[in-house]
């Protein structure tokens, strides 16, 4: 089962357009040994209730920090009922001492190893407390995802695949580094383009954190796709405009979509952050190639570093509009558990809300070096507002080519993202009345005990 923050719930604010299935749950389903005989259902709260009376023996929840309290009033619910709860997920790998106070066991790290030998202990009655990967963790030979098992007709599409795992970059606010240090693990090519093969529909959507991290294996993979003619979007970093080579195979393998984190348009705060690779002069020639080729910018940008005042949000729009980056993303600077920015940020005595709810980078949880957190929250609602108005998405998709009949549905997506923040401050994001459970749970999960 995969909780949901009250924004990107169901009955949130994330439509159909923006959301694509993801991958966990139904790499987990396939990883079940066939010789347990299990009957597997997969629940994800970004299309659906989670059920209030499962029919299981065993239920596994992936956490991450934005929906962490709400898992574990989950999981103490589940196993008020008698049944027995594990949890993973990049928060529980983090903090597995707080997660185990919820759970019957807890996976730290990768599961391809351990979620299976998990799941057999417990068929044997000899269930352990915590489950860690070994060495000589490998993507090579994995079972395919469980897609069967998903609503897909939920989602924009189910063709979600991943290539590579891990980064090579250590960005202070990122936890990927934060969990796994800067490895990088890649999966055989041939078995990537096997399973996309066997995909129905043109188009795939690339789940790694950086598709290009290492060149030499997207290489091949782009090589290998070109033949397929699929419509592809990934995730890769601003590197992408300096190897001619790759680009020009990226735009051939079918490329459509990228997200890309420029962070921000001010060099010292990119530094302050350690994503100095990042090179704000580079992004106009960058923007430009990549329109040329036909394809959609995802562009994420994080508010409230410290190098930024009240100015940060103005100078962010009027630049987006003038490069016309076609879907534009902003968050407030979050400091998640375990990563170099939390240990930072707590030891100044700059944070200043520690319910993991409100850590969803839409709400402000650190004092910023020259605004307040009100102004901080206030500037972000401006910028999503004023950035995703229809004059200024017109602006930013004017003229007929070849990516406009994709940038208006998702624009008009993130249009009504936009329009409905202020619908979830942070008391609604602490909310878990809906789920049954004693009241001390509540008091604990809503953090004031």
């Amino acid at each position: 089962m995969a909780p949901a923050g009250a924004m990107h719930r169901f009955n949130g604010s994330f439509s159909k357009a923006l959301h694509y299935a993801p991958l966990t749950l139904t790499t987990l389903a396939g990883l079940v040994p066939a010789e347990l005989h299990a009957d597997v259902q997969i629940f994800d709260e970004t299309v659906e209730y989670l059920p209030l009376a499962p029919r299981a023996d065993i239920i596994g929840l992936t956490v991450i920090t934005g929906t962490s309290r709400r898992a574990y009033c989950w999981a103490d619910y589940y196993r008020s009922l008698g049944i027995t709860v594990v949890l993973g997920g990049p928060h529980v790998s983090l903090m597995p001492a707080e997660a185990k106070e919820h759970a019957d066991a807890v996976v730290i790290g990768y599961a391809e190893q351990t979620w299976p030998q998990l799941l057999r202990d417990f068929k044997s009655k000899a269930l352990r407390p915590y489950y860690q990967p070994g060495p000589g963790f490998t993507l090579a030979g994995r079972p395919r995802p469980r897609r069967d098992l998903l609503k897909a007709e939920r989602y924009i599409t189910a063709n979600t695949v991943e290539t590579s795992r891990g980064c090579v970059h250590s960005c202070r606010f990122c936890v990927t580094p934060a969990m796994t240090g800067q490895i990088l693990t890649t999966r055989p090519v041939k078995e990537v383009i096997a399973e996309i093969e066997a995909l129905p529909g043109r188009e795939v959507v690339f789940v790694d954190v950086n598709l290009i991290a290492n060149p030499r294996h997207a290489k091949e993979l782009f090589r290998e796709l070109i033949p397929l003619k699929k419509k592809w979007f990934g995730l890769m970093t601003v590197n992408i405009g300096r190897h001619k080579e790759l680009f020009e195979l990226m735009v051939k393998s079918g490329c459509k979509g990228v997200l890309i984190g420029f962070e921000t348009f001010d060099p010292p705060s990119l530094k302050s952050i350690d994503k100095g690779f990042n090179r704000v002069e580079e992004y106009e020639t960058l923007v430009r190639r990549l329109h040329d080729a036909g394809i959609i910018i995802n562009g994420t940008f994080c508010l409230g570093t410290d190098g930024d005042d009240k100015s940060v949000f103005a100078r962010t729009h009027e630049t987006i509009q003038r490069l016309k980056i076609d879907l534009p993303r902003f968050s407030v600077m979050t400091p998640f558990p375990g990563t170099p920015l939390f240990r930072t940020l707590d030891a100044q005595g700059r944070i200043i809300d520690r319910n993991w709810a409100n850590y969803d980078v839409e709400h402000c949880v650190i004092r910023p070096k020259h605004m307040t957190p009100l102004e901080l929250e206030a500037g972000l609602e401006w910028t999503w507002k004023q950035t995703y108005s229809l004059p200024a998405i017109a602006k930013r998709i004017a003229g007929f080519n070849s990516r406009l009949a994709l940038n208006i549905p998702v624009n008009l997506g993130y249009r009504r993202y936009a329009a409905r923040l202020t619908d979830f401050p942070k008391r609604v994001m602490m909310d878990t009345s809906d789920i049954p459970a004693h009241e001390e749970n509540h008091l604990y999960l809503s953090g004031h005990r």
